[in-house]
């Protein structure tokens, strides 16, 4: 599998999370879309995901509720 945007920088940890899912073999729509929905929870934070409270994810739910966010849309995003 290729990477999903091989002509832009990656951060570290955005490479860390794409190599975890080209080794359990995920499709490249689906990476694109995890990778999406990462960026989402990081925009909630304001910093990078990896610093994320089980706390910072809940209020992530209750924002995404809020906002009415589809149920499976929110499942998706914090699996």
């Amino acid at each position: 599998m290729t990477t999903i945007l091989p002509d832009t920088p990656v951060s570290p940890l955005r490479q860390k999370l794409i190599d975890d899912m080209n080794m359990r073999r995920f499709s490249i729509a689906t990476q694109r879309n995890y990778i999406r929905d990462v960026g989402r929870f990081a925009s909630f934070l304001r910093r990078s995901p990896d610093t994320a409270t089980t706390e910072d994810v809940r209020q992530f739910q209750l924002a995404q509720s809020e906002a009415d966010v589809p149920v499976p849309t929110m499942n998706s995003v914090c699996e």
